[in-house]
């Protein structure tokens, strides 16, 4: 049986649900830093290194665009980073984030319209207005990288000098239908976004895919305040969540997961290196 850690501050007087679904509630949000959970969450293992990829071809190139940059955690990591690099970001909270922690790096961070999903490739070659557009000029950036954010694939072709390289790590889907039924929350239609989408985005756009690799696997919640944290964190993975609206159908699922041990949600995701031409 499989028992998920203690919550790091149980409050005396109340239950294991309530003392975890309050710490959940109360730690504060903020960039893409999942580390509070460390233990509580976990991902299965790709086969291969999105960060190694990344800092080989940063070390060759003279700048660097990040599309969706979240509070900049993973962009700093990959330190040094080239001379001139940039950064975006369309999620609002995040963008303060971002920009404390990636100004000592000398990386300029700019907020801007979200992408439509990449689900669609007559959306992604057709933006309402602004939304998905870059704000520089034709031909600035030898490499432009993205990890899960949507984007324009003739916006990033529109950037990238000739023989420019884009590198990116995608999450297909865009939220947990099973898990949205199991909290009673509707279960959207779900177009599935996956590497054959991406290479016909941007084989449309002008650029070829050099590299690219897909692979299934499980993220795994040991105890139902991790879940509910999570969920705060990404809301648009489960539309409409509330710990209010869900409570009792929360406290089902940690009965389950008691009994049962951790919730094992299905996931897939690729990676591809592209070109484009001289």
């Amino acid at each position: 049986m499989c028992h998920s850690p203690e919550p790091r501050n149980k409050m005396p007087g109340t239950s294991r649900f309530e003392s975890l679904i309050a710490e959940a509630e109360e730690h504060p949000l903020g960039g893409w830093d999942f580390s509070w959970i460390r233990g509580r969450y976990e991902e299965n293992e790709v086969p291969w290194d999105y960060n190694a990829l990344v800092k080989k071809r940063a070390r060759e190139s003279p700048d660097l665009l990040d599309i969706g940059t979240g509070g900049g955690e993973r962009l700093a990591s990959l330190a040094p980073l080239p001379a001139r690099t940039v950064a975006t970001e369309s999620y609002p909270p995040n963008v303060p984030i971002a920009r404390r922690r990636l100004a000592p790096l000398g990386v300029e961070v700019i907020w801007t319209s979200a992408a439509p999903g990449n689900q669609s490739v007559p959306l992604a070659r057709a933006p309402h207005r602004t939304a998905g557009l870059l704000p520089f000029r034709d031909e600035s950036f030898h490499l432009v990288i993205d990890r899960n954010e949507a984007f324009l694939a003739s916006e990033v072709a529109r950037v990238l000098v000739p023989g420019g390289r884009l590198v990116i790590e995608m999450t297909g889907g865009s939220h947990f239908p099973e898990l949205c039924e199991s909290l009673g929350l509707p279960v959207l239609p779900n177009p599935f976004w996956m590497l054959s989408n991406a290479k016909r985005q941007l084989r449309d756009a002008g650029l070829k895919v050099t590299r690219s690799e897909e692979a299934y696997y499980e993220m795994s919640f040991m105890d139902v305040g991790a879940l509910v944290w999570y969920l705060r964190m990404i809301p648009w993975a489960a539309p409409g969540f509330s710990v209010r609206g869900q409570r009792e159908r929360l406290r089902r699922l940690h009965l389950k997961m008691e009994k049962e041990g951790p919730i094992r949600i299905p996931r897939y995701g690729f990676w591809l290196e592209a070109l484009k031409g001289k």
